[in-house]
């Protein structure tokens, strides 16, 4: 099986970049505090990079 990450949308977006905001629409997040379980993969690794500091990311097996 894959890995999955659990992604959590943690800090707001007011005051960041709008290329950070529409990250974190394109990552699939309606609102704040929403959690996502998503397949690991270079594309999802290189989005969350972007905007790591507005989410918390668990690893599960």
């Amino acid at each position: 099986m894959a890995k999955q990450l659990k992604v959590t949308w943690s800090k707001s977006t007011i005051g960041c970049p709008e290329t950070q905001k529409k990250t974190i629409k394109s990552l699939g997040f309606s609102k704040l505090q929403q959690t996502l379980v998503k397949e690991d993969s270079e594309q999802l690794r290189g989005q969350l990079n972007k905007v790591n500091h507005l989410l918390t990311i668990e690893e599960i097996d």
